[in-house]
């Protein structure tokens, strides 16, 4: 066999493994990019998400909002034990048989 019977045996293979390669690159690529994970450049640099004032700015009144809304939601908490309490309540319960021996007397 020749070189050049070698290479037109091989050359459908090599085209198939490099095409798998190209779109498994690129898969991989928009996988970091969905989920968020930097990516780099040839040399080591970050590509994206490129970090900016206005996005570092962004980030630090999301934090705020959030800090904000943990707070509320521990009040609303709070709130919601003591109707549980006040509902719950066996003096409650006592209340209104009282008020049903109340009516029946009437």
């Amino acid at each position: 066999m020749d070189n050049l019977s070698i290479f037109s045996a091989l050359a459908p293979t090599i085209a198939i493994v490099g095409v798998a390669g190209m779109i498994g690159w690129m898969f991989t690529t928009w996988l970091r990019i969905k989920n968020g994970y930097p990516l780099d450049g040839a040399w080591g640099q970050a590509v994206y998400p490129q970090k900016n004032e206005e996005m570092i700015e962004r980030i630090k009144l999301i934090s705020q909002e959030n800090a904000q809304l943990r707070a509320e939601l521990g009040s609303v908490k709070d709130r919601l034990a003591n109707v549980e309490r006040i509902v719950t309540d066996s003096s409650h319960a006592l209340d209104r048989e009282i008020e049903a021996l109340r009516l029946g007397k009437n």
